[in-house]
């Protein structure tokens, strides 16, 4: 089996799950997996949510109901599915459309809390129960993921530095508490962070209240679980900082996808917005 090329004592499976959700992301993920050895890919897709295309790249497509985790333990284990990776979101309001089986409603109520890491975190371990590991999403996403750094061909100015750094600090510090992953500021002053409305909505919201050259900074939390809900920046989120008026983004060093990476940084050229890499916690799984 081939080695993963940033961690070369992984062995990448021949057979692999994919866990699809919203974006390009699954696509994307879909496709570096084949070109890295993966020989037959079943997806798990969910309706209103997933992008049709997957039915191009995989080799099974399953369509569920978010909520349907029995079926989806089910038709893993019958298609002889060892290891799987989550990729792409779900919708935030889905959670209160869910449709639970028994088997999810058995784990839901458990949850003290319900949050991104909470929910995956138990599917997870059902998975297991399955006998099906979930591996980290980075394994196929390796040259999407950016080392510290300039990305865009303009640097930040003095100002949008400042904001940078006390954008990472609070984004830390909101990420650590479960309300997001996203903080817009300017000029000192926090003009949004992330919650449950998701990364769009918030930056938008910033860019009503603090107008052209806002800063916005994205983060995985401290100790993230890198198997699911992995910070993305795309072409969409490129358009949305267009729309809010911003002057820089930073995104996490080695913890961030960029879909379609070298789009994302021509759009950033041609909006004239400072992107930068930045150093943070890394010790996350």
């Amino acid at each position: 089996m081939p080695a993963s090329k940033l961690n070369p004592s992984i062995a990448l499976p021949d057979q692999l799950g994919l866990i699809a959700g919203r974006g390009a992301y699954p696509l994307l993920l879909a496709e570096s997996a084949r070109r890295q050895g993966v020989q037959r890919l079943v997806a798990v897709a969910f309706k209103k949510e997933t992008d049709p295309s997957i039915a191009k790249l995989a080799d099974e497509v399953h369509w569920l109901n978010f909520g349907q985790l029995e079926a989806m333990l089910t038709l893993l284990r019958r298609a002889g599915i060892r290891q799987a990776v989550m990729a792409g979101q779900i919708t935030p309001t889905s959670l209160f459309r869910l449709r639970p089986d028994r088997r999810a409603l058995q784990i839901l109520a458990g949850l003290r809390a319900r949050n991104a890491h909470t929910i995956f975190g138990a599917v997870s371990a059902e998975l297991q129960t399955a006998g099906v590991t979930l591996l980290p999403a980075w394994l196929f996403m390796e040259q999407a993921m950016p080392a510290p750094g300039q990305l865009s061909a303009r640097a930040p100015t003095a100002r949008e530095q400042s904001d940078i750094e006390l954008g990472l600090r609070v984004a830390k510090t909101i990420s650590s508490l479960e309300i997001g992953q996203t903080v817009a500021v300017k000029e000192g002053v926090i003009l949004a962070v992330e919650a449950f409305e998701g990364t769009d909505a918030a930056l938008l919201r910033a860019g009503k209240l603090g107008g052209l050259g806002l800063v916005a900074v994205k983060v995985a939390k401290q100790g993230h679980d890198m198997r699911f809900d992995i910070p993305v920046v795309g072409l969409k989120t490129m358009a949305i900082l267009k729309k809010a008026g911003a002057g820089a983004l930073a995104v996490e060093a080695g913890r961030t996808i960029l879909l379609e990476r070298e789009k994302v940084i021509q759009a950033a050229d041609r909006m004239q917005l400072a992107m930068v890499a930045v150093a943070g916690d890394h010790g996350a799984n």
